[in-house]
């Protein structure tokens, strides 16, 4: 039987990266990453399954009962009571096959079930280059069509596509992009990649962004997923490092978090550190959410939700045994949990892929 395990004395684990490969100017070595907490794992509870035969998916929405769920091959998930429904999507430009591309990031509108509006983010190809843009897609009857282009030619590649979306305090839009492999975009204010970007939901620049006229949130990013805040409003990102150093960051408006410049421990003069790395393994983060000051985060590579403390710097396995997770969503103190393992990386079982519950007060 498949179990989830939770790690003992409070353990919790988090990932984030912003990885980097550069060594220069007054960059110094990095020292020694936290360690997690030693542990012994034990059986907390088993994870409901509320859908499955999903097909590679990205995003976790859900409204009242009802669960939206975005899937990479470009189609929409509804999942009531029980049953699936795959919804089409109608975009103005065939999705990208480039590994990790496709439909990723989507969340309800505020005022979804009186506007029946979505945002989305997607990865399509023109002249033979990968971009990602920002739409507003609107639900009639079983059917979700683009409505307007919010923010185009966003860079990308074969990889790091960024591709989170999620509305944070003040109904502003956050958005996480990747350097698309082009390292020196993250560092470019110019360029859209690398970045948090944030909008309003009209799709125009807030006017306290913290540079005037642009989109950028943040900048130095590599290929950050994940985006959380806690109930005080303080924003996380999680982000993929390079050859492990996944990182956890607490962002800030209009500040630099280093990559390619520094990773890990490093420290450079303008440039922010991660709360916490995970040294020499690989996590790969994706979605994230915050529960009881306590971050909940899905890992690809590392197969598993984990769970960091931002009090104590711990970090640990939550949930193993189901393979890879994308997606994670905590509403009511029910954790839900989407695999990935039908992403050409995993190894899929029958019903993969498939969304979880699990309760968390009864742990």
């Amino acid at each position: 039987m498949k179990r989830l395990f939770l790690a003992a004395a409070g353990g919790l684990l988090f990932l984030i990266a912003s990885g980097c490969s550069g060594d220069s100017g007054n960059q110094q070595p990095a020292k020694e990453p936290r360690k997690p907490a030693e542990t012994v794992n034990r059986p907390a509870a088993n994870a409901e399954k509320a859908a499955e035969r999903l097909s590679i998916p990205w995003s976790i929405e859900k409204t009242g009962n009802t669960f939206y769920i975005s899937e990479r091959t470009g189609t929409i998930a509804k999942v009531e009571n029980g049953r699936t429904t795959r919804q089409k999507v109608t975009i103005t430009a065939p999705l990208s096959t480039k590994p990790e591309s496709g439909l990723l990031g989507f969340v309800l509108a505020p005022d979804f079930n009186t506007t029946k509006r979505a945002f989305a983010y997607y990865s399509y190809d023109k002249s033979g280059t990968t971009l990602n843009r920002v739409v507003i897609l609107t639900l009639k009857g079983n059917q979700w069509n683009e409505e307007r282009i919010l923010i185009d030619n966003i860079p990308s590649g074969n990889f790091h596509h960024g591709g989170r979306l999620e509305i944070g305090p003040g109904q502003k839009l956050y958005i996480t992009t990747g350097e698309g492999y082009v390292t020196e975009r993250a560092q470019d204010l110019n360029s859209l990649g690398g970045k948090i970007l944030r909008m309003n939901l009209d799709g125009s620049i807030p006017a306290d962004n913290p540079f005037r006229g642009s989109y950028v949130y943040s900048s130095g990013h590599r290929n950050p997923q994940g985006l959380a805040w806690t109930e005080k409003g303080v924003l996380y990102s999680t982000e993929h490092g390079q050859s492990a150093h996944d990182e956890i960051n607490l962002i800030k408006p209009g500040k630099n978090y280093g990559w390619p410049l520094i990773e890990g421990n490093r420290k450079r003069q303008g440039l922010e550190t991660p709360v916490f790395h995970t040294g020499n393994d690989t996590w790969a983060p994706s979605g994230t959410a915050i529960y009881k000051g306590k971050i909940y985060i899905a890992s690809l590579r590392g197969e598993a939700v984990k769970v960091f403390d931002p009090e104590t710097g711990q970090a640990d396995d939550f949930i193993t045994g189901y393979g890879r997770i994308r997606d994670v969503r905590i509403e009511g103190g029910i954790l839900y949990f989407v695999t990935n393992n039908t992403d050409g990386r995993g190894t899929p079982r029958k019903e993969d892929d498939q969304l979880y519950r699990v309760f968390l007060d009864r742990i």
